[in-house]
């Protein structure tokens, strides 16, 4: 595991153990379309709707029925999610910190649906053992996103989907592209959200203030406003200026060729 990666887990363990609140389970950074909202949420899943709506904008394929992996799984709400809702057979979540896998495991619940600690770059299943892997607002944690695509088809079905979405500064945006189309998975489609995401942002800042006011010591604060990409912080202003940008891709690993 490279230095960068042990940053991102000392990060997230401390992040886990700082906040036990079970109701913070989302941490992205959310997505509000262009119109009105469509989504029907049950009332206990309200309060997260921008950020499930950006599970449910990125992933855009059929879940019923399938095996799905989540990795980086967080907190565990969008695992959690995608099991109540989109009706797949089981889902994964799995995360490099051992607190937020143990958090998840506690709080979150959905048929089928579990949670394991591992390595986006070493993961701990056999190989094809998914119909679908979600990957979201992780990515860039990573020390090699290579690696991690390679584990992704690995551990894919053949005709199997990639759902992935991240931001990026803007001058990595065709690296990052660069490395999609260099995973042997066939990229189906890609999409720019930077601007639905920087509208979630701004119509979530002050329900994230007053989380944050609740359930966080207040030396932390100023930390977790920039975590949380509150409005006028670095990420916020980053995305609204062009300086980054949000982008989300569906790659398929295409079956073996037949004969």
């Amino acid at each position: 595991m490279g230095a960068r990666q042990l940053l991102w887990r000392a990060c997230y363990e401390a992040i886990a153990t700082g906040v036990r609140e079970p109701a913070w389970s989302f941490m992205d950074y959310g997505y509000a379309p262009p119109g009105p909202p469509g989504l029907e949420l049950e009332p206990g899943d309200e309060a997260d709707r921008l950020c499930v709506q950006l599970y449910e904008h990125v992933v855009a394929g059929d879940l019923r029925g399938r095996d799905v992996l989540e990795v980086g799984s967080g907190r565990g709400g969008g695992a959690s999610y995608l099991s109540r809702y989109r009706h797949p057979r089981s889902v994964v979540g799995v995360d490099l910190s051992a607190r937020a896998v143990a958090l998840s495991r506690r709080h979150r619940r959905g048929p089928g649906l579990s949670f394991v600690q591992g390595d986006a770059q070493s993961l701990p299943f056999p190989d094809a053992s998914f119909d679908v892997v979600v990957n979201v607002e992780s990515s860039h944690c990573y020390a090699s996103v290579p690696a991690f695509l390679a584990e992704v088809r690995r551990v894919l079905r053949p005709g199997g989907e990639l759902f992935w979405a991240d931001l990026r500064p803007a001058p990595r945006v065709q690296r990052v592209r660069a490395e999609l189309a260099a995973s042997g998975l066939r990229v189906r489609a890609e999409e720019d959200l930077t601007e639905g995401v920087v509208r979630a942002l701004e119509l979530d800042s002050e329900r994230k203030l007053g989380l944050i006011r609740a359930w966080v010591p207040r030396p932390l604060h100023p930390a977790f406003r920039v975590f949380g990409g509150v409005e006028g912080t670095a990420n916020h202003r980053g995305l609204r200026s062009g300086a980054q940008r949000y982008l989300s891709a569906r790659l398929v690993k295409e079956p073996h060729p037949a004969g």
